[in-house]
């Protein structure tokens, strides 16, 4: 078994050497050996500019091709590798450029028009994503070098460039592969240092247990700056020999269905947020019809029924996919309900940016609903709960996965680390008898009732968010009371007809009857309406620490 991670990707790119690989959607597409040829020109690029093992380079542009190829050469040359999410804020990006002490930064035009080199004062060289060609340099050699890099190129391969030629370094585990700065819901960024080892870890489990085959397609919807995307809708595909198709534009439902009915991908991997929107807009209006209602309640028209209503829901990803991984945040129960009565080929796993992402995972037919599996190879998870499998307590973990600690915060690694190696990721929940997680909210959510009892604002707002006219919501706690931030779902309230103060007075009577299935510590006392979307991190999370 390949026990290097640099080595699982030179082994796809000598084997898939014909195989169509990284694709923009409706744009430019690059077989495996087109792939190995770009690495190999920034690899020689790298190397005759001065960027030696263990420098930094930036990449920071919506997911492209070009955003994959600089990655693999950037690894593959031995420098560390800075993934920005392109949607953080300019001040952030200076920020982190400056923090990780980047060499490189690899651009893409969105990002450049906001941003000020003279804010990064560091950097050697500003690369623009699209074309590789430079934006700002303070070296002359690196313009010298890439003007003649296509004459470099021919002068070591001598005009016969085949997999054989393609070698690549073999690192060592503990060796740092990347730092990711997290935007987390509760605080401010912070750079996780990730080690080859977990690169591996988390690309053997799911070559071992995902089952992607050579020339299989995938959409890859998200960010691949979040640890999530890029583990799972780029590495893993890359390295099984898939075609891996990047949107440019927004991922909304509509174009979701386009390019899903399009491409037909093979496996699916989403947050939740765009499969629940997906599933309430288009497939649960249709079930709550009295006659459907009444058909599911007979057997035999249950099953054909319900076979049919899975089909429509594949056919709306494409319809030919094997397997729909959900991660990055609970399903709403709803939404998980109904998918696990109709036998919809889905899963729920969990993770974070200090792990790589893996922690927990299991395959869709063994799956427990409302679980998010168990703990993946490698992996090790213990409830910090003197009843695990009755009592929430704390999510601990440990294993290959981990990280070194967060770069330049000694403090904070101390913190999240204990003296035993198991990283406190904040989450609560619980284990059962057979290891399946449940996890109930985040420790730093929680609110505690009047009389001592936990409120995990959580479960509130999963019952909020499938009433008919909310898209979102938030519960917090003021002056000793619940309180219901909500973006309603105007689109539907516009379709049904409802003006301001009607959608108002709708979601108070919502209110009063959701608190009627509540206990009455955990009752919402008023409901305050917002014209914006909430914040999100990158795998679509609300930052609730700026709505506290």
């Amino acid at each position: 078994m390949e026990e290097s991670f640099l080595g699982l990707l030179e082994y796809s790119i000598k084997t898939h050497w014909d195989l169509p690989s990284l694709t923009d959607y409706k744009g430019i597409s690059y077989a495996y050996r087109d792939v190995a040829r770009k690495i190999e020109k920034l690899r020689l690029w790298f190397e005759h500019t001065g960027i030696k093992k263990g420098d930094k380079i930036a990449l920071c542009s919506r997911n492209s091709a070009h955003w994959g190829i600089a990655f693999i050469a950037a690894l593959s040359h031995g420098a560390i590798v800075i993934p920005i999410l392109h949607e953080f804020k300019p001040d952030n990006i200076h920020h982190i450029i400056n923090h990780s002490e980047a060499r490189l930064l690899f651009v893409g035009d969105g990002n450049w028009a906001t941003l000020d080199h003279q804010h990064m004062p560091h950097l050697d060289g500003i690369i623009r994503m699209e074309d590789y060609t430079i934006r700002h340099s303070r070296l002359p050699l690196l313009n010298h070098i890439r003007e003649k890099i296509n004459e470099l190129f021919e002068e070591k391969f001598k005009d016969r460039f085949t997999p054989e030629n393609i070698s690549y370094r073999r690192e060592q585990p503990d060796e740092t592969a990347l730092i990711n700065y997290t935007s987390g819901t509760t605080s401010g960024s912070k750079g996780v240092i990730l080690p080859y080892r977990s690169m591996w870890s988390n690309l053997r489990f799911a070559l071992d247990q995902m089952g992607y085959q050579p020339g299989n397609k995938l959409v890859a919807i998200l960010t691949m700056a979040h640890m999530y995307g890029l583990a799972f809708e780029f590495i893993y595909p890359f390295a099984s020999g898939s075609q891996i198709y990047f949107l440019t534009k927004t991922p909304s439902p509509g174009v979701i269905t386009e390019v899903f009915t399009q491409i037909r991908p093979h496996l699916i991997v989403a947050v939740p947020l765009i499969i629940e929107k997906i599933i309430r807009k288009r497939v649960l209006p249709k079930l709550k019809r009295f006659h459907i209602r009444l058909l599911l309640r007979t057997p035999y028209l249950n099953k054909k029924i319900k076979a049919t209503i899975r089909q429509k829901i594949q056919n709306a990803f494409g319809g030919r996919f094997k397997l729909l991984a959900v991660g990055g945040a609970a399903l709403n129960h709803e939404v998980e309900a109904f998918l696990a009565s109709v036998r919809f080929p889905y899963t729920v796993g969990y993770g974070m940016t200090e792990c790589g992402p893996g922690i927990s995972f299991d395959d869709w037919i063994t799956f427990r609903p409302g679980s998010c599996g168990k703990a993946i190879d490698r992996m090790e998870i213990r409830i910090d709960s003197p009843n695990p499998r009755r009592t929430v307590g704390e999510i601990c973990v440990k294993g290959d996965n981990l990280m070194k600690g967060y770069y330049k915060n000694p403090q904070a690694t101390n913190t999240a680390i204990d003296a035993d190696g198991w990283l406190h990721t904040g989450d609560l929940g619980i284990l059962d008898e057979s290891g399946y997680l449940y996890i109930k909210g985040r420790s730093k959510n929680m609110i505690l009732g009047p009389s001592g009892q936990n409120i995990y604002p959580e479960e509130i707002e999963d019952k909020l968010n499938v009433m008919p006219y909310v898209s979102e919501s938030l519960i917090i706690e003021q002056n000793g009371k619940l309180t219901a931030l909500i973006y309603p779902d105007f689109e539907a309230a516009k379709t049904a007809g409802l003006s301001e103060e009607a959608l108002t007075r709708q979601l108070e009577q919502d209110r009063k009857q959701l608190n009627e299935l509540l206990p009455a510590y955990s009752q919402i006392s008023r409901l305050k309406i917002r014209a914006k979307e909430f914040e999100k991190t990158p795998k679509k999370s609300i930052k609730r620490y700026l709505y506290q």
